[in-house]
C-alpha cells in the first residue's frame, strides 16, 4: 500500500529538544525509521535519554504498549554524518535559529543527497525562500532546470515545543517549493499525529509574528517597571486564561531563541515595533536563557 507522504526513511539533524521531539513523533506515530545526527555526542546522549523517558512515561500511562515503545526506540539510529542520509526520503533540520548555519547545512544536503529528497527546516522565523536558494548547485542559476528542481524540494515544517505534546505543525512554502513537496510534507506531519496550518513565507510566519511581539511587550513592561514579573504573568493567566504567563513561556521557549526570532522580525520588516527589549538582550548576554540554563525570569534548580 502506498504512503501519501512517501517517507520510508527520515533524517533528522539536531538532537536537542526540537530534533529529538521530531524523531520521537516520527518513530512513534508515523512509524518510520529515523536517522538522527548531531555534532555533539553529549547532545545525542541527552536526547536519547529523554526519548527513553518519554517512551517509559507513555507506557506507564497506557498510551502505548511496552512492545510498541521498544519498536519505536529501535526505529531511531544515530549516524555520524549527513552523508548517511543518502537513502532518506526526507530530512528535517532542527538546529539553532541562524540563517548562515542553516544555509550551510542545506547547501551540503543538496550536494550529498538525491534531488528527490525533501529538505525540510523546522525554523520558526527564518525565510524558507532564502534557505531554498542555498540549495542551487554551484555554477547553476535559479532558472536552470537543476536550480529549480533543487530549490523546489525545500519546505518549512515548523513543529512546536514540546513536540510530543503540541498538536500543531505550521507548513510554509518558499517561493520555489513545489506542490508535490508541500503535499507530501503536509501528509507526513499528519502521519506524525499533528494538525497542520499554512502560512506564507513572511518573517515569523503566523505563529511567531503574533507570539513574539506579545512576549517582547511583556518583557518591556517588566523592564520599565510597569508591573512585577509575577503580576505580569498572573494577569495573563487569570485575566486571559492563558496556561502560563508570557515571561514563563519565554523561559520555556529559551530567551536566546526569543531574541533570535525577534531580531528576525525586526530586520526582516524594518518596523520599529519589533525592536527587541534591551532587557531581553542583556539576559541573553548573561547566558540567562531560561529553563534550559537554569535561570531566566524564573529560577530552575537542577534536578
Amino acid at each position: 500500500m502506498s504512503i501519501a507522504h512517501g517517507v520510508k526513511k527520515l533524517g533528522v539533524i539536531g538532537a536537542g529538544q526540537m530534533g529529538l521531539g521530531i524523531a520521537f513523533v516520527s518513530a512513534v506515530h508515523a512509524k518510520v525509521p529515523v536517522l538522527l545526527h548531531d555534532r555533539s555526542a553529549a547532545q545525542i546522549k541527552s536526547g536519547l535519554s529523554l526519548m527513553d523517558k518519554l517512551l517509559a512515561k507513555d507506557v506507564s500511562k497506557g498510551k502505548i504498549t511496552q512492545e510498541a515503545a521498544k519498536e519505536a526506540r529501535d526505529r531511531v539510529t544515530v549516524v555520524d554524518n549527513t552523508k548517511s542520509f543518502r537513502d532518506a526520503d526526507m530530512v528535517v533540520e532542527a538546529v539553532s535559529e541562524n540563517l548562515a548555519l542553516k544555509q550551510g547545512i542545506f547547501r551540503s544536503l543538496s550536494e550529498e543527497l538525491s534531488p528527490k529528497t525533501i529538505l525540510a527546516t523546522n525554523t520558526s522565523s527564518i525565510s524558507i525562500t532564502k534557505i531554498a536558494a542555498s540549495t542551487i548547485p554551484e555554477g547553476k542559476t535559479a532558472s536552470d532546470p537543476e536550480g529549480r528542481e533543487s530549490a523546489s524540494r525545500v519546505v518549512g515544517l515548523h513543529f512546536f515545543n514540546p513536540v510530543p505534546v503540541m498538536k500543531l505543525v505550521e507548513l510554509i512554502a518558499a517561493l520555489q517549493t513545489s506542490k508535490e513537496t508541500l503535499d507530501r510534507a503536509r501528509a507526513f506531519a499528519i502521519a506524525c499525529g499533528k494538525e497542520v496550518t499554512s502560512s506564507q513565507d513572511v518573517p515569523g510566519f503566523v505563529s511567531n509574528a503574533l507570539l513574539m511581539p506579545f512576549i517582547n511587550e511583556a518583557i518591556m513592561c517588566l523592564e520599565k517597571g510597569v508591573a512585577t514579573r509575577d503580576d505580569i504573568d498572573k494577569t495573563l493567566k487569570l485575566g486571559m486564561n492563558h496556561p502560563m504567563g508570557p515571561l514563563q513561556l519565554a523561559d520555556f521557549i529559551g530567551l536566546d531563541t526569543c531574541l533570535a526570532i525577534q531580531q528576525t522580525l525586526y530586520t526582516g520588516t524594518g518596523d520599529s515595533k519589533y525592536r527587541p527589549s534591551v532587557l531581553l538582550e542583556r539576559m541573553v548576554d548573561a547566558q540567562w536563557l531560561g529553563k534550559k540554563s537554569g535561570k531566566g525570569f524564573y529560577d530552575y534548580p537542577s534536578q
